[in-house]
């Protein structure tokens, strides 16, 4: 296939369309907020990547393309790599929803001061967009939701047969809607306590102006974070019915895309 010769022939084309079919799951993991995350060993992505490629290969059809070096070759394993990374990247924008409704939040309370190494991403993220990242996670792998988005990328295999189908513009354009339902759940998370945040706001506000004697940023900051922290002990059992959700929509996403 390869011009090379390792001396096991009947084997040889098995090995390569082995490692054909790891191209599209690796990408798709990579893309992925849970799998590709940086605090998982790249040994432990790397098993699970070939233990589900030898499963596609058990299960499905699938032919690698009869010289991977070729023109026609290389082509088909761009094809494969685009794939992977749109069915991870669907997964990657729900997740990133409470990430956002995080920073508006924490903007209100004053506590965008208050960041951390993120070690899923491995950037700064405010101390609240890691507490909804952690719930998140809790909830999507309680639901099995990472178990029905292995499937779906099994799935994908008889959608998008490797080296025949491409994805079409149509496809692309779902996932410009998901970015845009990115944005609208972050606001409906962020939203009940952005509004009491307000109220506090403007309530030191006319404080402030009634009594011009008060140390502004001693009264506000203050009650800022105690209304945030109230307003979020009393929003916690719709946090967890939004983020049921936000794990359902997650695969709904990556469906969408490998839909017929």
């Amino acid at each position: 296939m390869l011009q090379l010769n390792f001396g096991f022939r009947a084997l040889e084309a098995d090995f390569w369309r082995w490692m054909f079919v790891m191209t599209r799951i690796g990408a798709a993991m990579f893309a992925a907020p849970l799998f590709g995350a940086a605090t998982v060993p790249p040994q432990v992505r790397v098993i699970a990547n070939g233990a589900i490629a030898l499963l596609v290969c058990g299960w499905t059809p699938v032919a690698a393309p009869p010289a991977l070096l070729s023109v026609g070759g290389l082509l088909a394993t761009g094809n494969e790599v685009v794939i992977g990374l749109a069915i991870g990247f669907a997964l990657q924008l729900s997740f990133a929803a409470p990430t956002l409704a995080a920073e508006l939040i924490g903007g209100g309370m004053g506590m965008s001061m208050a960041t951390a190494a993120d070690p899923v991403s491995g950037a700064n993220s405010p101390a609240l967009g890691q507490y909804f990242a952690v719930v998140l996670t809790v909830i999507f792998l309680g639901t099995g939701a990472h178990l029905n988005w292995i499937a779906l990328l099994v799935e994908s295999y008889a959608a998008f047969p490797p080296g025949t189908a491409w994805l079409a513009p149509e496809r692309m354009e779902l996932i410009t809607q998901f970015a845009g339902q990115m944005f609208v759940t972050a606001l409906l998370i962020a939203l009940p306590v952005t509004l009491i945040l307000l109220l506090v706001q403007v309530t030191t506000g006319i404080i402030s102006r009634s009594a011009p004697s008060l140390n502004l940023f001693s009264l506000g900051l203050p009650a800022g974070v105690l209304a945030g922290l109230a307003a979020l002990i009393a929003v916690s059992p719709l946090l967890a019915d939004v983020m049921v959700e936000i794990s359902a929509t997650a695969i709904g996403h990556a469906a969408a895309l490998i839909a017929p």
